[in-house]
């Protein structure tokens, strides 16, 4: 086994978190290909979204539009149950988190070719992730503000016992660290599990390897895109829950 591990270790030519270029900005360091990346995605949503708005019919939907209407009353149907009467202002926003996430994990089935890659899925590097979930955890505490006033906010970390504010206040630093790592934990695994067969297999096998793999990966990038988006609206729908409901 020692043997065999020493093997990988000398031969492989994996390189974890590789990146293209990286520029320095005030200190820190920037991966211009997740930032191509990233922009790349931003762009093919925006695409779609403007092209099925141009196409929109009173009549007989076209296939574009009949999947965007879909993605919107399933979306609008998981907002309603987890949040209430206030679900339909927040639908845009699970759409768009939804369909861009979804974009960004379905980037890795791009041929990726040889190492630096230029369109890398952008939600493999933690920092994506990262400030997705910040957004979204300053939205559901900015929200719960307005809906239960300052005096109802602090309130609700005194629930149901004063004794459990340690563990209330634990639990919102925790959201936001769950949300980065259970997006980028499944999507780097994802990529890495390619850069090992990329790396392991003979040259002729490494196509085959990757048409096992990535419909699963393909898989994989849905459910998580789902999780991350279910999860923002039953955050949303805790924050802004009162006595009253």
């Amino acid at each position: 086994m020692n043997f065999l591990t020493s093997a990988l270790l000398a031969d492989s030519t994996i390189d974890v978190g590789g990146h293209a270029v990286q520029i320095e900005v005030f200190g820190m360091k920037i991966n211009m290909d997740i930032v191509w990346a990233t922009l790349f995605a931003a762009a093919v949503v925006l695409g779609f979204g403007f092209i099925a708005r141009n196409r929109v019919t009173s009549g007989v939907p076209g296939k574009l539009q009949l999947i965007w209407e879909m993605l919107v009353e399933q979306i609008g149907g998981i907002a309603e149950s987890a949040i209430g009467p206030e679900a339909k202002k927040f639908v845009p926003l699970a759409v768009g988190l939804f369909t861009f996430i979804l974009t960004c994990n379905w980037m890795e089935l791009i041929p990726s070719g040889h190492n630096p890659e230029w369109l890398p899925a952008p939600t493999a590097d933690v920092n994506l992730p990262l400030a997705m979930a910040v957004t979204v955890i300053f939205l559901v505490h900015y929200n719960s503000i307005k809906a239960r006033g300052v005096g109802g906010y602090f309130k609700h970390y005194l629930t149901p016992y004063p004794v459990m504010l340690p563990i209330n206040i634990i639990e919102e630093v925790t959201k936001p660290i769950t949300l980065t790592f259970r997006l980028f934990g499944n999507i780097f695994a994802s990529v890495l599990m390619v850069s090992v067969l990329t790396a392991l297999l003979p040259l002729w096998a490494v196509p085959i390897g990757e048409l096992i793999w990535k419909p699963f990966a393909m898989f994989i990038g849905g459910i998580q895109a789902f999780i991350f988006t279910l999860l923002t609206l039953i955050y949303l729908g805790i924050g802004m829950s009162t006595e009253e409901h």
